[in-house]
């Protein structure tokens, strides 16, 4: 089953065209990671998902909803999608426990009472169980990220995006968010990863979209992707960066 599709998708901030017209589809279940050059509209591409970013042209529909028809209810269709940031935007004034807390509270997804057990369960499957009354401030980059991706998870999101989500981390931090995410893979949660891990994408992709200059240049397996690609632009790319 397609959960996520995009057709002739486009995206101009002025006259620069940053998307230029991208057909992608994403299956139940799937996990698809989108590589490129800086530039070539990864986050933007992500961002249109769940519509953070107007669309110029073309569609977006997610589990059957067109996000460009002025009908549907956006807010509706983003409590199925999770999203990470690169910066981990928690509140800097609030307990992690409560920053995973606020937004289902508040959506009414479930009792207080209930939301804060999953919201324990959560923290201690991205190993953070001991964290709950810190404040973010309290927190390493790598726990931070581990919380928004607990955050993320406590709507119960059909589907997980990630921007980026390991860039702002240092090294020896990175490991720890990749595991959680490779968890998730796993449990067979639909996600679409920007990233710039390579090895990442090789290793938990089910398949691998190359993007530069605002094109789809290359998808594939990730075996066919990095062991035999086919564009000189994603050969190129790849003899920079592996």
């Amino acid at each position: 089953m397609t959960k996520i599709q995009t057709i002739g998708l486009r995206k101009s901030y002025g006259s620069n065209e940053v998307l230029k017209g991208l057909d992608v589809s994403v299956a139940e279940g799937e996990v698809v990671c989108v590589i490129g050059p800086s530039g070539s509209g990864k986050s933007t591409f992500l961002r249109c998902l769940n519509k953070l970013e107007d669309i110029t042209a073309g569609k977006v529909v997610v589990d059957g909803f067109d996000l460009t028809d002025p009908k549907v209810d956006l807010n509706k269709v983003r409590q199925q999608i999770g999203m990470v940031f690169q910066h981990f935007n928690l509140f800097p004034h609030m307990s992690v426990l409560q920053n995973i807390m606020l937004a289902p509270v508040e959506l009414k997804k479930g009792s207080k009472a209930e939301v804060r057990k999953n919201a324990l369960a959560l923290l201690e499957r991205v190993g953070l169980a001991d964290k709950a009354d810190a404040r973010p401030a309290q927190l390493s980059g790598g726990q931070k990220q581990r919380v928004a991706i607990a955050r993320a998870l406590a709507m119960k999101p059909d589907v997980m995006l990630f921007d980026e989500a390991t860039s702002a981390l240092d090294p020896e931090m990175v490991g720890e968010v990749l595991q959680v995410i490779r968890d998730l893979a796993k449990e067979g949660m639909t996600m679409v990863v920007v990233t710039h891990e390579m090895g990442f994408a090789r290793e938990v992709a089910d398949r691998v979209i190359f993007m530069a200059d605002g094109y789809v240049v290359e998808e594939n397996s990730p075996e066919e992707l990095f062991g035999n690609p086919e564009s000189p632009r994603l050969q190129d790319f790849l003899a920079k960066v592996l």
